[in-house]
């Protein structure tokens, strides 16, 4: 039997295992881009855990394992911390109530995990820490026929999450063709043998900076989660919400389950009294006739979005003082005003910008600086308003918000799922204070669909795309996330960048320089583009002083 002090020590040495190699996770990656942040934002996602489980006197597994999953859930970073969170969230509700865990309760809690983490995606890819997780569990619930032993069941699931991370490749081309498997998968399994360190040998692995692994190394590990991105597909955007029958013995995880089979975009929140859905689907009527099996419909809004507009700390250093006055925390801000705005954005000029727009709170972060559900909740509670929009600006973000929804109870929370600073910035340009939330939601949903973003900046490491070798250094163009053009100076890809971008159908050009480009080379820029394109754009630039980036500019 697992009793708590085991699994306590268990999760510890499990963070810092993955402390100790998340340098090598984040340093390669499929793209040359600087943003492979998949180590570091699991690592920080379970040291959180570790810190609360070092200051914590639980002697129990089900305290333990709860005590886990909530600070894990308000330190998850970023798309592979909020799926490691999710993971052990189902962990700890496969826990509840029990003083030790057998091998068979610490295998039917990992399958819990597994499956929290699945339903949280809505269209899961194969080949990632999804994968991983999964097959790991399955030949766990195998080994489960012979086998009883908590330590001789995790190294079995250790050993599969091994063979598993090696068939990523076999599952997804991009890491076929790169020669390399999935970042988040060995994340996840870096973790669970950190685990498996305590449960078979009472061993914890010790964390120190000096045993950090070397990223020159050519065994390395690159992510693909960020290849994927979620796509509206669906015309009608239908919510409802049922009030329960005490009666009805119906699983509500049934009806997200079939909601996942006709649509996209799905949202539910569930309690003893009533069930709450949102739901992009082409069969709104089959949405609520399966509703109704749970109790009566309280409210409906159906609409048709094709036919109507469609769809932390903050890094200044006046804002740094100010939070490290109140004890680093925003203060708390009770929700008198009906709307309000939490943007996450790096750079002096970019937050000042959002902030003129109306954002009330700017969280700092971006590439490779992803803030956590926490921070993103602090910024929330902060914002004085009954309705809170929330702007991540990064794709890599979006879930952590999703997250910090759950956590806050005295205001409505509504994201917009923006994945670049000109998608946010249009969103914010917008908005209708005169519209309700459902419109406005919708109304900046489409004005950022409607941008396109280029991105300059350069390339993190060696690299080879399509045909064409990448030296690291180099400087590339990005257009909306595709790697477009290379040059050796950030002048010159932009020439290039907004060359590919900019057609008869384009209006607007807004330039944002970064951190790294000096007035001389931005007011450069400004005119070579004046003197190429203002025939045929409107070009504004404004002095954004983000890092990694020399140039975002969107064109509209």
């Amino acid at each position: 039997m697992i009793n708590g002090e085991t699994l306590k020590q268990a999760i510890i040495s499990g963070a810092n295992n993955i402390q100790i190699s998340k340098a090598r996770i984040n340093d390669l990656n499929i793209f040359p881009v600087p943003d492979g942040d998949t180590g570091t934002n699991m690592s920080m996602t379970i040291v959180a855990a570790s810190v609360a489980l070092q200051n914590s006197d639980a002697t129990d597994v089900a305290t333990v394992a709860h005590n886990t999953a909530s600070a894990m859930l308000r330190g998850a970073r970023g798309n592979s911390g909020v799926i490691t969170s999710l993971l052990f969230r189902g962990i700890s509700k496969g826990l509840e109530g029990k003083v030790e865990a057998s091998g068979e309760d610490l295998v039917a809690a990992l399958g819990l995990g597994v499956e929290a983490a699945y339903n949280a995606v809505t269209k899961p890819t194969e080949g990632t820490i999804l994968t991983v997780a999964r097959m790991a569990y399955e030949a766990g619930l195998e080994a489960l026929e012979t086998e009883d032993d908590p330590a001789v069941l995790w190294e079995i699931i250790c050993d599969e999450a091994a063979y598993a991370l090696e068939q990523t490749p076999k599952m997804l081309p991009v890491l076929k063709k790169a020669g390399v498997v999935d970042a988040g998968g060995k994340g996840i399994l870096t973790i669970f043998e950190g685990m498996l360190s305590v449960f078979r040998d009472g061993k914890v692995i010790e964390y120190d900076e000096e045993e950090e692994v070397d990223t020159t190394s050519d065994d390395f590990f690159r992510s693909a989660a960020a290849e994927f991105d979620e796509v509206i597909n669906f015309t009608y955007c239908t919510e409802f919400i049922v009030g329960r029958d005490p009666e009805c013995e119906e699983d509500p995880n049934e009806l997200r389950l079939f909601l996942e089979t006709i649509g996209d975009s799905i949202v539910m929140v569930a309690d003893d009294e009533i069930i709450k859905v949102h739901v992009h689907t082409e069969q709104p009527g089959n949405a609520m006739q399966r509703g109704l099996l749970y109790g009566q419909l309280l409210t409906v809004k159906v609409e048709n979005m094709k036919e109507q507009h469609k769809n932390a700390k903050i890094e200044n250093e006046k804002m740094k003082a100010q939070a490290e006055a109140e004890d680093d925390k925003l203060a708390f801000a009770a929700p008198v005003e009906e709307y309000g705005f939490v943007c996450v954005a790096a750079g002096d000029g970019v937050r000042d910008l959002f902030m003129e727009l109306g954002c009330k709170n700017v969280v700092s972060g971006g590439q490779s600086m992803n803030p956590s559900t926490d921070d993103i909740v602090e910024a929330v509670l902060a914002t004085p308003a009954k309705k809170v929009f929330i702007l991540p600006n990064n794709k890599n973000i979006i879930m952590a918000a999703q997250q910090a929804v759950t956590l806050i109870g005295d205001r409505e929370v509504i994201i917009v799922p923006t994945k670049t600073i000109p998608q946010g910035l249009s969103a914010m340009l917008v908005f209708d204070p005169d519209s309700d939330s459902d419109t406005n939601l919708e109304n900046m949903k489409q004005a950022a669909k409607n941008v396109s973003t280029g991105q300059v900046t350069f390339a993190a490491r060696d690299s080879e795309f399509g045909s064409k070798k990448i030296k690291e250094g180099e400087i590339i163009g990005l257009a909306n996330g595709k790697l477009t053009v290379t040059d050796k100076t950030p002048n010159k890809a932009l020439y290039k960048l907004c060359k590919s971008m900019i057609d008869k159908d384009m209006s607007f050009v807004t330039l944002i320089s970064g951190a790294d480009v000096s007035d001389e080379d931005a007011q450069a820029a400004v005119e070579m583009l004046e003197s190429k394109f203002s025939d045929q754009v409107d070009i504004t630039y404004i002095k954004g002083g983000q890092p990694i980036y020399y140039y975002i500019f969107s064109v509209e």
